[in-house]
């Protein structure tokens, strides 16, 4: 089933770190390459550590609030450093970011970005800020939980960095505005290496790229010949290519069919939220946003979604999204078996269908019923 990160403490990892710049690796052909280690730094030693907590918008504290006392109940070896940020701040204040550069870990609740009006989007700056050039989010059955289709299993790995959201728009004249998407060699072959490189670790057989190169040939054809290239390193992944708008067709018809899938921005935001929605919806998909020195892991799909007022005034907000997330997070900062623990007890829960809230078919749960019904469930 889901298994996000779980084999990064393999023994391949293991030989990946013995070097923080670069390895040799022979996959026993005749060429050598070299593999840098981008794929979910490590920074841990087993002592416990630091993490950037930001509560955010909307539910965001609720599920924030969720992580904190399953962590405390747990004794996990983490404890955050708690920061208030929201959504309609013309910027991520300067603390926050030297926070998250100490710690390297950050989890995070909805930022809400207000529609127009010139205000950026705030989990744009925090990427871009960062340089977490790669989002993952895992979609996958729940045990227990019915969805339309059965054996999802299906990681999308989007480029976080450029393309549509790039933002570089303007007004040419009025009423008449511009908006650039930016492609480059240098971002499309690093991700495409970094979604080879997770399909590679943990044991995944197919890598799929997609695209609208019939369209718009030197963008998305720069993006495919760098998929292409990084592929021809991986002979024992499969590799595949399928345009976007075929792509949702077949998500929601066969999603089966599909394993790692690699994209360009804007077409991994609409493939994610998809393939969420397949696999049981956004408020129990895990994800994160990986650099080369930082991560911050969230919901993993409509991270700008933060709810309902109804939701927040109510209490009902889904915490197993934000849950699962930071069961990533504990694997990220080498606690496997603290991940595992938190992992089947949101899984225990979600089949025997006590505790759900509105969102999974549940009546009246409150977050606080799901998460006492969690910790409950902790072996």
């Amino acid at each position: 089933m889901n298994q996000m990160a779980r084999r990064t403490t393999s023994g391949i990892l293991k030989q990946l770190l013995l070097n923080n710049n670069s390895i040799n690796i022979n996959h026993g052909h005749s060429w050598c390459w070299r593999r840098s280690v981008t794929y979910m730094p490590r920074p841990g030693d087993g002592a416990p550590r630091p993490v950037t907590l930001i509560p955010g918008d909307g539910i965001g504290p609720l599920v924030t609030g969720a992580v904190e006392q399953v962590m405390e109940a747990m004794h996990a070896p983490v404890f955050f450093e708690r920061y208030d940020v929201h959504g309609d701040m013309s910027k991520v204040p300067d603390e926050v970011i030297d926070s998250i550069r100490k710690n390297k870990v950050c989890l995070k609740g909805g930022l809400a970005t207000p529609l127009g009006g010139g205000v950026s989007s705030l989990n744009v700056q925090l990427r871009k800020e960062l340089d977490l050039y790669a989002s993952l989010v895992n979609c996958f059955n729940l045990p227990g939980l019915p969805t339309r289709h059965d054996n999802v299993d299906i990681v999308v790995i989007r480029e976080n960095t450029e393309g549509e959201y790039s933002g570089l728009e303007h007004e040419v004249v009025p009423g008449v505005v511009e908006s650039l998407k930016v492609i480059t060699k240098f971002c499309s072959e690093r991700i495409a290496k970094y979604a080879f490189e997770y399909a590679y670790l943990n044991n995944r057989k197919k890598v799929t790229a997609v695209h609208k190169a019939n369209i718009m040939k030197l963008a998305d054809g720069l993006f495919l010949e760098s998929c292409r290239k990084v592929a021809t390193k991986y002979p024992s992944i499969k590799y595949n290519e399928i345009i976007v708008d075929n792509c949702c067709m077949q998500l929601v018809s066969k999603p089966e069919q599909f394993d790692v899938m690699v994209t360009p921005n804007l077409y991994g935001n609409l493939v994610a939220n998809t393939a969420a929605g397949i696999a049981g919806g956004t408020w129990v998909m895990p994800g994160g946003n990986v650099g080369a020195d930082h991560a911050v892991f969230e919901q993993g799909a409509s991270a700008g979604n933060v709810g309902s007022g109804k939701i927040v005034e109510q209490k009902t907000a889904n915490p197993v999204a934000l849950l699962l997330s930071s069961a990533m997070m504990l694997r990220h900062l080498q606690f496997p078996s603290f991940a595992d623990r938190l992992e089947t007890a949101v899984k225990k829960v979600i089949s025997e269908g006590k505790y759900r809230t509105k969102d999974l078919g549940g009546d009246s749960t409150t977050t606080q019923e799901v998460v006492d019904a969690v910790v409950a469930a902790l072996d």
